[in-house]
């Protein structure tokens, strides 16, 4: 036989109480017309109550929750960039030959406003650009990812990132060009064919990783400004960029 739950108990002593209560007015007052009187108002009243309960403050409490829960994932979103974002950004734009041609629009800095972010993102969106990564220098890629494999694994297991999509996204697409390289003993030795997948891999990951690193920037500048400073600083589309302050 099934355990009855605490719940249920809580739910009969409750019912219980309310009858010993009802049935206490009765035998004191003798008047069951004010008992049903104010039953029947407690019950009018009862759909509110669970509007108010189950609806507005249980959504009020939930937004909180997701709030604070996506504050966590931005740390963890943070420490990705740090660890592997902005360096392979760098691999990827030394890679891209068309990539004067959105630089300007990723030159971020404290003036930038939430629409400014949005038009770049935009502007990223309508470029046609894409790496043309030599067989040479795979390798070097192919290590820079290897080394920080297991730190990517860590992150695919947080099971909060299903509340942000577009950065599970990114994990995926970097973490599958990490699986590709890998597969692959001597990255010399591709053929043309199988160097325009590899090339196809990278870019999706160039584009969704420079996507992700604009609403990191942006996340920076409205929450964090003396973090955003040093990341505008170290921006990796900045071929001058440097931690130090010179302007």
């Amino acid at each position: 036989m099934k355990k009855l739950s605490w719940q249920f108990w809580l739910a009969m002593f409750l019912i219980v109480l309310s009858i010993l209560l009802y049935s206490l007015h009765y035998v004191i007052f003798l008047d069951p017309h004010h008992i049903f009187i104010y039953m029947l108002g407690d019950l009018a009243f009862l759909p509110i109550e669970v509007l108010l309960v189950t609806v507005i403050v249980h959504r009020l409490l939930s937004q909180r929750e997701k709030r604070a829960m996506l504050e966590k994932l931005n740390m963890v979103i943070e420490s990705f960039f740090s660890e592997v974002g902005t360096g392979l950004l760098r691999y990827f734009i030394k890679y891209d030959p068309e990539i004067d041609k959105i630089r300007k629009q990723l030159m971020v800095n404290a003036a930038w406003s939430d629409s400014d972010f949005m038009a770049a993102k935009a502007a990223i969106r309508q470029t046609d650009h894409g790496i043309l990564c030599p067989k040479m220098k795979l390798r070097g890629i192919k290590e820079y990812l290897e080394e920080r494999r297991d730190f990517l694994l860590r992150l695919l297991e947080n099971p909060n990132l299903l509340e942000h999509e577009s950065f599970t996204d990114t994990l995926w697409a970097v973490f599958h060009l990490i699986e590709e390289l890998l597969q692959r003993e001597d990255l010399e030795a591709v053929c043309d064919k199988d160097l325009d997948h590899l090339r196809g891999d990278m870019n999706r990951a160039y584009s969704t990783l420079t996507s992700q690193w604009l609403d990191y920037m942006m996340h920076l500048k409205n929450s964090y400004p003396y973090l955003f400073s040093l990341a505008a600083r170290m921006n990796p589309f900045d071929p001058e960029a440097s931690p130090e302050i010179t302007k």
